[in-house]
């Protein structure tokens, strides 16, 4: 049996960079003058400057998955999705950014976390990184505790739903947020394998995403 390949970090000389687009939303358009490590011409590439960002798979006892319903603007959609925020606080740990966003848009919190995945959303034009998280033993914020959003997350309702129903829209082609998919077919395949006490524990490094170039 052949061995199975790993993402291995590699970076190709970049001659000359600049700033093509700085956005309203910790977002920037960067612009590399690339060159081949074997010589060869030079080529350009844009690459949108992302923080990252991680995504929570919320499970109950009833192997149900905690969903918000969220309207995205740029694709005219309101998707169902996992909770899920950018990592734009200085500082905070990623697990703790992943039980803040929990809180503010899942109105929970969860006793017991493990790492699902870790992804690039996108790596032929952006330096988003995503990590998923699975949490459970699931309690209620109190509704006098609970936060309010603002703009799309102000009008963002929640529901629970089973993780079996969301594999099977997943596959059907129903549902499209990446976090959401990934996260889902992940837990499921978990739950069906070696269990999620198999999973990475919740502060695992993440090395994919310090080794994305500054």
């Amino acid at each position: 049996m052949s061995e199975v390949p790993w993402d291995v970090p590699e970076r190709w000389p970049v001659s000359a960079r600049e700033v093509a687009f700085d956005g309203s939303l910790v977002v920037s358009v960067r612009r590399d003058t690339v060159s081949h490590p074997d010589g060869g011409e030079s080529f350009v590439r844009d690459v949108v400057v992302h923080p990252g960002a991680v995504g929570v798979i919320a499970l109950d006892e009833e192997q149900r998955v905690l969903v918000v319903h969220q309207y995205r603007h740029p694709v005219g959609h309101r998707l169902v999705e996992a909770p899920a925020g950018l990592l734009d606080h200085p500082g905070e740990a990623y697990h703790d950014a992943a039980a803040r966003e929990l809180y503010e848009e899942g109105h929970v919190r969860a006793r017991d976390w493990r790492v699902l995945v870790d992804y690039f959303t996108s790596p032929g034009m952006t330096t988003e990184s995503l990590r998923v998280y699975l949490a459970r033993g699931i309690e209620p914020v109190p509704a006098d505790e609970r936060h309010d959003g603002e703009h799309e997350e102000a009008d963002m309702p929640t529901s629970w739903v089973p993780l079996d129903d969301l594999v099977a829209r997943v596959l059907a082609g129903r549902l499209h947020n990446p976090t959401l998919c990934m996260g889902v077919l992940a837990a499921w395949a978990a739950l069906h394998g070696d269990g999620f006490d198999a999973l990475r524990p919740v502060d695992a490094p993440w090395a994919s995403r310090e080794s994305i170039p500054s």
